[in-house]
């Protein structure tokens, strides 16, 4: 029997390996995004055990001090997105197989009805071709996440700044078209959120747990679907 002990051993040693070369192999994907993206972050994580390494954007806890003020893991507007990705370009330690990436609820941003957003659309539009560019160059394959929806008036009467769901629409349309034509998929978490308000706002503007669980299993998928596109 010593010899069939022997050979259990060997099968053992051997699917270990196999499990861990799998591992190995898995695909990494970093996430760079506003609040949202950190509150629904855990559970994508989980979601995409066995698929995808996550990682994202350090400062979890300097961002949930104050999700307005992006900080940390906060990628905030576009202008911050692009400077971190140059940031990342010049680190040769650096390394993922995905990108997966939002920018525009703190672009919309207004102090007043009148003003000016803090990112102009044509300045977004810019930001988000660079941002483009950069992943090419970096040979990391992106994955654009649209932005979640804005009531306007529950939105605007519980924080000191503006936001208006018309901007979200443009915005996005804008992001839609240079995606499109970049070839980078697109991922509508806009479209997919609307269903759950306004009834799952936990603020003006984030989502309650349920909601965070239900977008994370939605780009999970998604994400998912898109690399199973590119294996085949």
């Amino acid at each position: 029997m010593k010899w069939y002990r022997n050979y259990i051993l060997v099968f053992v040693i051997a699917g270990t390996l196999v499990i861990q070369g799998f591992r190995t192999e898995m695909p990494k994907v970093f996430v760079i995004g506003d609040s949202i993206s950190i509150f629904y972050g855990p559970y994508l994580k989980k979601a995409l055990s066995g698929f995808f390494t996550y990682d994202r954007k350090r400062g979890v806890g300097e961002a949930m001090q104050d999700l307005d003020n992006p900080v940390g893991a906060n990628g905030g507007d576009s202008q911050m997105v692009l400077d971190y990705m140059r940031e990342l370009q010049r680190d040769s330690t650096f390394t993922s197989d995905f990108f997966l990436i939002n920018c525009g609820l703190h672009d919309i941003k207004h102090k007043s009805k009148e003003g000016p957003a803090q990112i102009n659309l044509k300045e977004y539009k810019k930001n988000l071709s660079e941002i483009v560019r950069i992943s090419n160059e970096m040979k990391i394959k992106m994955v654009w996440v649209n932005s979640t929806p804005v009531v306007d008036s529950i939105h605007n009467k519980r924080v000191p700044f503006l936001r208006f769901n018309r901007d979200v629409i443009q915005y996005n349309m804008a992001a839609d078209s240079i995606m499109q034509a970049a070839g980078v998929p697109v991922i509508d978490l806009y479209t997919f959120t609307e269903k759950f308000i306004p009834q799952g706002y936990m603020d003006h503007v984030h989502y309650v747990e349920a909601v965070r669980r239900e977008q994370a299993d939605f780009i999970a998928g998604s994400l998912v679907a898109i690399k199973d596109c590119d294996d085949e």
